[in-house]
């Protein structure tokens, strides 16, 4: 096993250090010199990992045009080769590919070798409300997890730390066997709470396996997460302090990050990661910005033509590099980033996303026309603190509803308030209450703040990337 080539420093040499490697190398053999190598990689210089980008990226290229028929009518019909596209900036003679395309091209997406593959497929969240099927091979699967404990390693993670979750199925938290869970918490060296029981009783039992299992770190939706600090803080309840906080899966605003830090004491690590097309950042303790990572995927950002930018804000495209099952190329993952021209201080040679602004249906349209980002919402409501949860649904140009969930304390004069400050940046907007007694997650246990319906009726047109307002 090549977990016996383990170097002892630290908890380096624990049996948990050694189940989890042994765990992982059952499912991919090259799993820890992968992570080995993965964590060398990073102090590459840009240029370098570029380099070998492309070289995947070329791989890539050719096997999608001889193996995929979608792809090989497309590239003959744009009168394209394989050896046309060479380089990243190459990428741009193609399209943008949409879920859509994908899914009215199903059959034409399968490899013509596919059933001597060792792949499995999977789903997204559906957190725009359809969820989504595709492949993904063995080994890509593995090198995105060996990827995930390498951004960990920011905050100060260690194979085999004591981790606890909090989520829903995107991230792997869901109804399971009671011996497969078992199994899962003890080889992995950790507990999984889901998104969905976050009731008075469930956060409570939370408290106690937190305080009974000490978690070194504690990872999970943003959302989720920040609600959870926020009921500590309220409780006046106290848990076992973890060394990081690991977020993902939801746009983390400041005011969220400045509560985590102070309820749990400790640094907030943001992360970004799609499985699908293998995108993947992660932030490191500068908190300068996510670090786009280059070893499993390309990520673009690109303006409402597709254009790849140097900086600034635009549409995130992601083509993976390793997953044969399905080859993304170009693929539109809905998010919106902001790319960063500077490098970080840290030393690792990869570009930085500012931050992930959200997704385009994150983005309400004034009738006057203006963007307004879901932070203007945020700012609002995370002052008024008898207002446990909030959700802002754009149902017409002229109409948004607000949902909220209210304490004890909320009276008519914050609800002035809440339409005052809305008002302030659009008279147009006729806006409607609907007071509940929670807000409800999408099917993957997170939690959407803001719901452009306008937005999601015109997303088969032009690609959009709205500024910040």
């Amino acid at each position: 096993m090549n977990a016996l080539k383990l170097q002892t420093s630290g908890n380096s040499g624990t049996l948990s250090k050694y189940l989890f490697i042994f765990t992982h190398e059952v499912g991919d053999i090259e799993f820890y010199p992968t992570y080995s190598r993965l964590v060398k990689s990073q102090w590459k210089p840009y240029e370098e990992l570029k380099a070998e980008q492309e070289k995947q990226l070329r791989n890539i290229i050719y096997y999608s045009y001889y193996n995929i028929p979608y792809y090989h009518r497309l590239f003959d019909s744009l009168g394209l080769k394989p050896e046309s596209i060479r380089t990243i900036e190459d990428l741009q003679k193609l399209p943008i590919l949409t879920k859509s395309v994908i899914r009215e091209n199903w059959e034409d997406f399968k490899p013509l070798h596919l059933n001597r593959m060792k792949y499995q497929e999977e789903t997204t969240g559906g957190s725009t409300g359809t969820p989504f099927k595709y492949r993904i091979t063995s080994h890509d699967r593995f090198l995105s997890g060996a990827i995930l404990y390498r951004g960990w390693g920011y905050g100060g993670y260690q194979l085999g730390d004591k981790t606890i979750f909090l989520a829903g199925t995107s991230l792997g938290v869901g109804p399971k066997p009671y011996l497969v869970k078992r199994f899962h918490e003890i080889a992995r060296n950790l507990r999984k709470f889901s998104s969905f029981d976050m009731d008075d009783k469930g956060m409570r039992q939370f408290v106690s396996v937190m305080n009974t299992f000490k978690p070194k770190f504690l990872r999970g939706y943003a959302s989720s997460i920040y609600f959870f600090a926020r009921w500590l803080e309220e409780n006046d309840l106290k848990v076992h302090q973890p060394m990081s906080v690991f977020t993902t899966s939801e746009k983390l605003y400041p005011q969220m990050r400045e509560k985590i830090s102070k309820v749990f004491g400790c640094d907030v690590y943001d992360g970004y990661g799609l499985n699908d097309d293998g995108v993947t950042a992660f932030e490191c303790s500068e908190h300068r910005g996510m670090h786009i990572y280059t070893e499993r995927s390309i990520a673009e950002v690109v303006d409402e033509d597709g254009n790849q930018l140097d900086h600034g804000e635009g549409r995130i495209v992601g083509t993976s590099l390793h997953n044969y099952a399905m080859p993304f190329l170009r693929y539109d993952t809905g998010d919106i980033g902001n790319l960063l021209e500077e490098e970080c201080p840290c030393g690792r040679g990869y570009k930085l996303l500012k931050e992930i602004c959200g997704r385009s249906g994150d983005i309400l349209i004034t009738p006057e026309g203006k963007a307004i980002n879901s932070l203007f919402f945020a700012t609002i409501f995370d002052e008024i603190m008898s207002v446990r949860e909030y959700q802002i649904v754009q149902e017409k140009l002229d109409r948004i509803v607000v949902r909220i969930s209210t304490g004890r304390d909320f009276d008519q004069k914050q609800l002035q308030d809440i339409v005052r400050l809305i008002k302030a940046r659009s008279q147009g907007w006729n806006i409607e209450f609907d007071i509940v007694d929670r807000i409800e997650k999408t099917r993957a246990g997170k939690y959407k703040y803001v719901i452009n319906k306008v937005m999601s009726e015109q997303s088969h047109g032009k690609l959009s990337a709205f500024p910040s307002s």
